[in-house]
């Protein structure tokens, strides 16, 4: 079997990065080494801001670890899960050469990333049916086969469709592409999701990436601090190609307060609650005379079909109820993805919804 490295951008693979002052961990009590103001700014508070920060905090590290059950060897913090999905496609994508696989309609940035290195884009469409969206492993296979693809991204709980892929159809994907391509699995709403993660399957699959977030079930959108979880020879690579400095001081100490114990089953608090209010709202829904079609969910949003799409939008609009046009997605041309709101939130979103179209 091939080492995962082995599919590494060949001029990468004895690539030690930007050495940052901070990166060497040197302990020191008069610090003359990174050309800092020695003086605070008055704005800043704790007056700490004039110093950089830890490129990769030790002790959000060892509890992001903690709490995604891996090594803090095998994880590193990224400026949400954005961050993550370029190094990779950058790490594993000559331009021009070494395509990304994505399976459509998703989330935009597998391809936009994949754009921006000038990667060829490969889709392996879902297939819809009977009001289930699923993955035609085959083609993945044979798509893998015909193109030189190094990437493959799938989203799981996957957005905006719902749907989740179970450990088994991970382990088969893993097996497929070990050796020919990287199988990144993007858990941004695993914890709204009844599957459970698959870095369980860390230490059997090299080629295996999970990609983690406090975005969403932690509430913490506005932080951007995610997480990559890989094997630690990989981590490492991604290491030397991230920015200096990619964990703001203030992010880094807010997220490890928001992962203590008591904020950790607040957190669980919100996410069951969450799942209360999609049942409910998937339950309502249908029952919306514009409605078509509304798709089950393992994430913390809904994704509904309308016969008159733009004149719902425009209804919530005027409601000031704001959701997510999908509709330039393929296979999505009369849907929305609504997010899932509190009880109130929701209540306003149906009421509007049922307005008539003004005249």
């Amino acid at each position: 079997m091939n080492h995962i490295l082995d599919l590494l951008r060949p001029d990468l693979r004895d690539f030690a990065g930007y050495a940052s002052a901070r990166r060497a961990n040197l302990s020191g009590s008069v610090w003359l080494n990174a050309n800092e103001s020695p003086l605070p700014n008055p704005a800043d508070a704790g007056q700490t801001l004039h110093r950089y920060p830890d490129p990769q905090p030790a002790a959000l590290r060892a509890r992001m670890a903690e709490v995604y059950q891996v090594s803090p060897e095998q994880l590193m913090i990224t400026r949400g899960s954005d961050e993550g999905i370029d190094l990779l496609v950058r790490a594993f994508c000559r331009a021009g050469l070494d395509a990304v696989l994505v399976a459509p309609p998703c989330f935009g940035m597998y391809a936009a990333c994949a754009r921006v290195q000038n990667a060829p884009l490969v889709e392996v469409p879902l297939d819809e049916s009977a009001g289930v969206w699923r993955l035609d492993f085959s083609q993945v296979f044979a798509a893998t086969e015909r193109h030189k693809v190094r990437v493959v991204f799938l989203c799981s709980p996957a957005n905006p469709t719902g749907q989740a892929l179970s450990l088994a159809q991970i382990r088969a994907l893993a097996d497929a592409l070990q050796g020919r391509a990287l199988l990144v699995i993007d858990e941004a709403y695993v914890e709204f999701s009844s599957v459970p993660s698959a870095s369980s399957l860390l230490q059997a699959y090299p080629g295996l990436v999970v990609l983690r977030t406090l975005s969403k079930a932690h509430a913490l959108a506005g932080a951007r601090v995610g997480a990559v979880l890989a094997d630690a020879a990989l981590i490492a690579v991604l290491r030397n190609l991230s920015a200096p400095y990619p964990v703001p001081a203030p992010s880094a100490a807010l997220a490890l307060s928001a992962l203590s114990e008591s904020a950790l089953q607040a957190s669980s608090q919100r996410c069951r609650a969450s799942c209360v209010e999609r049942r409910a709202l998937l339950g309502a829904l249908p029952h919306v005379a514009d409605v078509k079609r509304v798709y089950p969910s393992e994430g913390n949003f809904l994704l509904a079909r309308f016969h008159e799409p733009q004149a719902a939008f425009d209804r919530l609009l005027r409601a000031g109820v704001v959701v997510r046009d999908v509709r330039a997605m393929p296979q999505l041309s009369d849907a929305l993805r609504i997010s899932i709101g509190t009880a109130e939130e929701n209540r306003q979103l149906l009421a509007a919804l049922r307005q008539e179209v003004a005249a």
